[in-house]
């Protein structure tokens, strides 16, 4: 790179550092101030953070890869991590969570089922599981963003300047750069909290929008119709699932062969971890950083227009590779390659800064949310139930740190970026994801219930890493199975969270389901009409807002690879389901007057 390229990303690192500082002051201010941002953060700032925190090098890496090997066919994949989930928020789960009025996503099984030993086994078993998945997020980007950065900044140059012999670098120069990158990633958060995470998380969407953007008319511009036509399969455009991929027996991508069921693995996953609500990453904690429920519900429904240019840029670093311009042996080496080869000097800075952007902004939200869970749902309620909100604010640096340093050890023992993604989603996933939706939904399941399926289910998922060869297919229903039948068992034989603390949170959250609690009390109190949201409304919404965000993510997809038809008939798409979303889904949004204001301790009797 240039001397140009490299003052642009320096100039870059010095902002977002200096962004920590600036909101030190005001993110130390208390526990609700370092993790929620004092829930006074407007609701197009949380959506644009949330949403460039997906944006990460790593997964977008991944993203070209799959692409590169499936085609459009890939779309499916991105079910196995919850594509759809802003469809769920803005038709009914967004609405849920903001109403839940908590720090986590763990302190929320307290609301639920109660303080007593039950709702503590659950919560302690959420956080536990949410710190092993965040550590193992950050393993997974410290792959990416090794491999990213070892294309542009070659440390053996630095041979003379350092005690080390060149050879040395050249091996280990990918985590050394991780390292070190993470390190300054780490130092903001520290020092800023959320208030940073956000703020940095703006002007890394400018970036990336203006980066992917570039790349996106560089592609357009570079590749014609044509040459599409002739250098591309034909197969290429097709997004309907084909049952068997003869072409792959035998490859080293034979483990999508039997694509048909892998894609209903794929699907189901992803509905039921939507239906189970947000994550155990930063998404959940977005919702509650919302003014108002009104505004959690616009943040998710805005969440998806800031991700489009990144479906966009994943199919023109494709589409330039298909076409010859860079030859790699790795399909995950293909995005830095590409970029390296076809930006020219001083837009290859911004892109580049673009990108880390990208992975400082998603491993900055893991770290601050993985920190709260430490903090607030272990360290305090086991430890320092006592604690001041200066000692939890130093604490929270402490965990900082310690979630960063386990994942760095995570992510030098992964073999590749897809092998980390495929166990955290697929496996680890898959043993929490049936808790996580019963406890929405189902009155019975209690503390210990939840606590067993997330325990038996994680324990599965380790169990998984000893025998890599079995396909998605089969141990992803083994590993819901399980968890399921710990979660019945456990929770049927056990005693059945107390009828006081099931009527406060139904009559707080209103979720529907089977919920007999509901028909013995009053209404609580009104939100767009009712005191629960209307089911049939809510599944409306939801295969309405799935159909728009296919259209709107292909759409530009289609637009780069020149084929135009298809692009106007997902831009169609969208127009129609904003149309429909706006009679169905807009109009019943509560007023924001109705439900703003200060919350009250989830622990608190009276809530």
């Amino acid at each position: 790179m240039a001397h140009i390229d490299y003052l642009i990303i320096v100039l870059y690192l010095v902002a977002v550092t200096g962004a920590g500082l600036w909101f030190r002051r005001r993110a130390a201010a208390s526990l609700e101030s370092y993790f929620l941002g004092g829930k006074s953060l407007h609701w197009s700032l949380l959506a644009a953070s949330g949403a460039v925190s997906n944006f990460d090098i790593a997964g977008t890496a991944w993203m070209v890869s799959v692409l590169y090997v499936l085609g459009m066919q890939s779309w499916w994949h991105h079910w196995m991590w919850g594509v759809a989930l802003p469809a769920f928020g803005l038709a009914f789960m967004a609405r849920w969570v903001r109403r839940s009025k908590v720090l986590t996503a763990a302190e929320w099984m307290v609301t639920r089922f109660g303080s007593g030993r039950g709702g503590r086994a659950a919560r302690y078993a959420y956080a536990l599981m949410a710190v092993i998945t965040q550590a193992a997020f950050i393993g997974y980007a410290f792959q990416g963003i090794g491999k990213f950065a070892a294309i542009y900044l070659p440390l053996d140059q630095l041979a003379g300047f350092l005690p080390v012999s060149a050879a040395w670098l050249a091996e280990h120069q990918a985590a050394i750069l991780a390292t070190v990158i993470l390190g300054i990633t780490t130092l903001y958060v520290v020092l800023g909290g959320l208030y940073s995470v956000v703020v940095t998380d703006l002007i890394q969407t400018v970036i990336l929008t203006c980066g992917a953007l570039a790349i996106m008319a560089i592609a357009y511009s570079t590749l014609s119709a044509e040459v599409i036509a002739e250098r591309v399969p034909a197969a290429f455009v097709r997004v309907v699932p084909d049952w068997r991929l003869d072409h792959l027996a035998g490859t080293d991508h034979a483990a999508y062969e039997m694509f048909g069921l892998l894609t209903l693995a794929w699907i189901v996953k992803g509905l039921l971890m939507n239906a189970g609500g947000p994550a155990q990453m930063y998404d959940f904690q977005r919702y509650l950083a919302a003014a108002s429920v009104r505004d959690a519900c616009k943040l998710a429904a805005a969440w998806p227009f800031f991700l489009v240019v990144r479906w966009g840029m994943v199919a023109a670093i494709t589409l330039l590779a298909l076409c010859g311009v860079v030859s790699v042996s790795d399909p995950e080496t293909i995005m830095p390659a590409v970029l390296q080869e076809i930006l020219p000097i001083g837009v290859r800075g911004l892109v580049i800064a673009g990108l880390l952007a990208a992975f400082m902004s998603t491993f900055s939200s893991t770290v601050n949310s993985g920190a709260a869970f430490i903090v607030r749902d272990l360290w305090q309620p086991i430890f320092r139930p006592d604690a001041g909100e200066a000692q939890l604010v130093r604490s929270s640096y402490i965990a900082t740190v310690g979630i960063v340093v386990a994942g760095v050890v995570i992510g030098t023992q992964a073999e590749s970026i897809g092998t980390i993604w495929s166990w955290i989603m697929m496996a680890l996933g898959a043993g929490v994801i049936v808790p996580n939706v019963l406890r929405w939904y189902w009155e019975r399941l209690n503390g210990w219930g939840y606590a067993a399926g997330i325990a038996g289910g994680m324990l599965l998922a380790v169990i998984v890493l000893v025998f890599p060869g079995l396909p998605v297919y089969v141990t992803f229903p083994l590993i819901c199975a399980g968890s399921f039948a710990g979660c019945i068992v456990v929770a049927l034989v056990t005693a059945p969270t107390d009828t006081a603390t099931l009527s406060r949170f139904h009559a707080s959250v209103r979720p529907f389901g089977a919920w007999r609690v509901a028909g013995r009390q009053q209404s609580g109190p009104k939100s767009g009409g009712s005191a629960t949201e209307s089911p049939r409304r809510a599944v409306l919404n939801t295969a309405v807002a799935v159909i728009g965000l296919t259209c709107l993510y292909l759409g530009p997809m289609y637009l780069v690879g020149h084929w135009h038809l298809r692009a106007g008939l997902c831009l169609a798409g969208v127009v129609a389901t904003v149309v429909v979303l706006y009679a169905t889904w807009y109009r019943h949004l509560p007023a924001a007057e109705q439900e703003k204001g200060r919350d009250p301790s989830p622990l608190d009797p009276e809530l």
